[in-house]
């Protein structure tokens, strides 16, 4: 289903305390990890340093940087359910409420995600922002890797 970035009524429909389902899953692999590690030179032995981690770690080898987790928060949405939001001209990143990293994501692994939209408001003239809540979960855990709270201003 496509719902206007404009019509309010409709969008502020879609707010719910309710997830929607989870989309198709995404593998993490070491290669990622070292990538992200060079772009960004994070190189902390516990994301880069399989040897360390397997003899020091508590998370028995490499885990993924959490900014790379959420770097694929988009990836990921893209296939979780719920209609699209179309007709805009631009969609701008507004920021975040609310970001928690609360569980280890292993290299290697599977990540999903599911959404609900939180909040729709009007902004400025002709705007809407939108807040969205996303969990990120390794495939098969008992609870999220990740929680993020997003706004996003769309613009026509």
């Amino acid at each position: 289903m496509d719902i206007r970035f404009d019509d309010l009524k409709a969008l502020t429909g879609l707010v719910s305390d309710e997830y929607g389902d989870f989309g198709e899953p995404l593998r993490v692999t070491q290669a990622m990890v070292d990538q992200f590690a060079e772009l960004t030179m994070d190189h902390q032995w516990i994301h880069v340093d399989d040897q360390r981690c397997r003899e020091n770690s508590p998370f028995g080898g490499p885990i993924a940087h959490g900014f790379l987790v959420l770097s694929l928060v988009n990836k990921l949405n893209a296939t979780a359910g719920g209609p699209r939001i179309v007709g805009y001209g631009s969609v701008i990143n507004y920021g975040a409420d609310k970001l928690r990293f609360v569980g280890a994501v292993p290299s290697s692994c599977e990540l999903h995600a599911r959404r609900r939209i939180a909040h729709v408001r009007k902004k400025g003239p002709g705007g809407t922002q939108i807040s969205a809540e996303t969990e990120v979960w390794v495939v098969g855990s008992a609870k999220p890797a990740m929680f993020y709270r997003s706004l996003a201003l769309f613009l026509p």
